[in-house]
């Protein structure tokens, strides 16, 4: 027994000082290349900087790290790297960017296994599909304006008592859920190979004319945008809010928002924005659902005429 004992820990105390090697030797530095951009429409360009590794760091860590030194690795003072976080926490969806290459969320991209896959440095760029603002900072005015297209919410008169609301099964609650847990952080647009970018800029003014206002440039934006492609993330919610025993009052409308142009014929089945969502919504499952629902409801349309 006293023998058995002593087999086994050995094997432990060794692993634990190669592990403890390993640790050590890792380097305690690291670089983080932060692809730039000063103002919307202005060329992009590369920026590197040197960030001291510290333990259990996350991409905004090493961001907020980055804007405290206002220096690039070669000692250039610097404008500190615009980008946008809000919950830390992957609810709010707003710190989406490339981390290595793959869109994801900046405050669940831990450093120390992003390292395991690109040893010494971290490429951080802004994603693709929406217009550049700042930095790693995009406009994601075409993604919220597609939730309006097919009105992803359940209008109310009034916040009133209007008692208690309608029931729900179990296994609805359980299809309902998944779909529920959207963020809107464009994950799957960035994946998709339909959803392409769109960037409309207001009309500057010439000599003699006037130049385009505010609310001219804001209904053109959203007549371009409502062209293209609608996006995964705004089926599924036609699917969460046509399902709810409310919402289903006015599925018709969003049904009819589907089918439009830039609508749900629209995608390719590529099946990417499944693959990157970070709540792993069924989306392709969305997308499926809504497409019968829509074939029923123009066929309905055709014999009701």
């Amino acid at each position: 027994m006293d023998q058995s004992t002593t087999t086994h820990s050995a094997p432990s105390s060794h692993a634990a000082h190669e592990h403890n090697g390993h640790a050590a030797a890792r380097p305690t530095t690291f670089t983080v290349r932060v692809l730039r951009q000063d103002a919307p429409g202005e060329p992009s360009y590369w920026e590197r900087h040197t960030v001291l590794r510290e333990n259990d760091m996350n991409v905004i860590s090493v961001l907020q790290r980055v804007a405290a030194q206002a220096r690039t690795s070669d000692g250039k003072p610097v404008p500190p790297v615009a980008w946008d976080c809000n919950c830390l926490e992957e609810v709010c969806g707003a710190c989406t960017m490339l981390v290595n290459g793959r869109v994801r969320q900046a405050c669940t991209a831990l450093v120390d296994r992003l390292l395991e896959e690109e040893p010494g440095e971290i490429e951080l760029r802004p994603v693709t599909k929406f217009p550049v603002v700042r930095d790693l900072v995009v406009d994601r005015s075409r993604l919220f304006r597609a939730l309006e297209k097919v009105k992803a919410w359940i209008p109310v008169d009034g916040y009133h008592e209007m008692g208690p609301g309608p029931r729900q099964s179990p296994d609805m609650q359980q299809q309902a859920y998944p779909l529920s847990q959207c963020m809107s952080c464009g994950c799957c647009l960035e994946a998709c190979p339909q959803y392409l970018k769109v960037e409309v800029e207001q009309a500057a003014g010439h000599a003699g004319e006037p130049a385009e206002t505010d609310e001219q440039f804001a209904e053109r934006q959203r007549v371009e945008y409502d062209r293209h492609f609608i996006g995964a993330h705004a089926i599924s919610q036609v699917v969460l809010f046509n399902t709810h025993p409310t919402g289903a009052l006015n599925a018709g409308e969003r049904l009819d928002a589907l089918m439009a142009e830039g609508g749900l014929q629209v995608c390719g089945n590529a099946q990417n924005c499944v693959a990157v969502c970070p709540k792993e919504i069924p989306l392709t499952t969305s997308i499926a659902r809504a497409g019968r629902a829509t074939t029923l409801h123009s066929l309905k349309r055709w014999f009701d005429r």
